[in-house]
This record gives C-alpha cells, structure tokens and sequence, in this order.
C-alpha cells in the first residue's frame, strides 16, 4: 500500500514539473513559423480575411472590407524590412509604407507607434511560403496598457482555398474569438494611388466552407492617427482617437 501511495505521489509530482516547464517556456516558441525564412516570406501578398478584440476595429473594417496589397522588401544587410500596403479607402487608393524591425527571434517583427505610445508585436505563425500565411498582431498602448490582438489571413493570390481558410479558423479560435466573426475582404481590382474603387463582383472570389496548428497563448487595413478630436461620425475624443489608432494599427500592418 504505502508503494502504491509513493508512486502516485511521484506521478503527481512529475505533472506538476511537467505543467510548470510548459508554462515557463518562452511564448514566441509556440509564435512562430518553425524554421522560419525571412527571404522567403518577402514579396508580394494579399491581405484576404482579418479578425480582431477591437470593436472599433471590426467596426471600421465591416464598413470597407477590402482587400490589401502588401509588397515586402528586405535588404540583406539591415535590421528591418518596408511593408508598402496599397487598399481601397473612401473610394480611391491610398498607399502606405511601415518599416517593421526584425528581432531575435525569426518570424517576429516588431514597431513603434510614436505619436501613441503603441508597441506593435507582428508574428509568421504558420505559413507554406508559396500559398498563405497566418499573422498574429499584438498591440499594447500605453500608458492605458490597452491591448488588442489581430489576426490576419495573407494570400499570394486574392483566393484561398477552404483547407486554409479552415486552419485559419482554428487560429482564431485559438486566440478566444469566434471565427463567425471573421471579415472576408473583397476585390476590387488592381489599386493604383489616385484610381477609384470598382465594385466587387458578384461572383464569391473565396469560398467560405461551414465547418471551421500550433497553439499560441490567446492575449490579444491601415489609415493615418489623428490627433484626439470629435469625428463626423459623432464619436466622442476617446472613442475617435481609439479608432483612428487602430485603424492604422490596420494598415501598416496589413
């Protein structure tokens, strides 16, 4: 009996050993892209699906869920690389460039929106290089300490298959929200600064199948930060600077 008792108490122990090792490990371990190739994620992508804790994020996004054009640019020898994003707002195309610095870490970019105190945290969770990739974004302001986390579907073409648009799901739900939630974003042709926006065609460019890899820890379309003011929409200073910030939150990290 009192063998039986020791053993169930050194199994004990070994689950307790075994969770506290789990938890002490780094989180950008279970972030990023397993062998991850910087080279290899540059060029030019499609931002195609985006979800996000941010409600005036989403609500901003619903009202123009276009898609964005992201062109990625690394020279060799620096620490960061350029994300030139061209989309479709208030009915012409605006294009705007972010410098995102590389850390230790590949697969994990970072930068710093000045004007807010906002540290922005961009993660390569999963990506095959050639087809997709699955982004993490997490933002913390400051001094408020708000935090909203972002997650966002790249394309290399504006189609994506239902198995990706699936483990996408997965993704979300991983981080605490609802993929019901998620917003397809649609075409609208080719956007070159000063051109107008068309309208989407009626055929369904992604195919959204009914049933919705890595587990990452759950924490957490782009436009310019304006100074605290009340906007056209009647939004109060707080609720206005939260969009805007957010919004550019968007885009530069498209």
């Amino acid at each position: 009996m009192q063998r039986v008792v020791s053993l169930v108490s050194l199994l004990f122990l070994g689950s307790a050993w075994t969770l506290q090792g789990v938890q002490a490990l780094p989180e950008t371990l279970s972030l990023t892209q397993e062998n991850f190739d910087l080279g290899r994620f540059m060029g030019q992508w499609y931002e195609v699906a985006v979800v996000s804790t941010c409600p005036h994020y989403m609500q901003r996004k619903r009202g123009n869920p276009v898609i964005v054009a992201l062109e990625l640019q690394h020279v060799a020898s620096q620490s960061n690389f350029t994300l030139t994003a061209s989309t479709f707002r208030n009915g012409s195309c605006k294009r705007t460039s972010t410098n995102y610095n590389l850390t230790n870490t590949p697969g994990q970019f970072f930068y710093h929106v000045a004007r807010f105190g906002a540290d922005v945290d961009s993660y390569v969770v999963h990506t095959n290089y050639e087809e997709y990739a699955m982004m993490l974004l997490l933002s913390t302001e400051k001094p408020s300490g708000n935090k909203t986390t972002i997650v966002k579907l790249y394309s290399r073409s504006v189609d994506v298959s239902p198995d990706v648009l699936d483990n996408f799901k997965t993704l979300v739900r991983q981080h605490g929200t609802s993929d019901g939630a998620i917003i397809m974003n649609q075409n609208k042709g080719e956007c070159v600064p000063g051109d107008q926006a068309t309208e989407p065609s009626t055929q369904t460019q992604i195919s959204v199948p009914e049933r919705s890899r890595r587990n990452v820890v759950p924490h957490v379309d782009s436009g310019n930060i304006g100074p605290f003011e009340r906007s056209s929409h009647g939004q109060t200073e707080e609720e206005d600077h939260h969009t805007n910030t957010h919004e550019t939150f968007m885009l530069s990290h498209a």
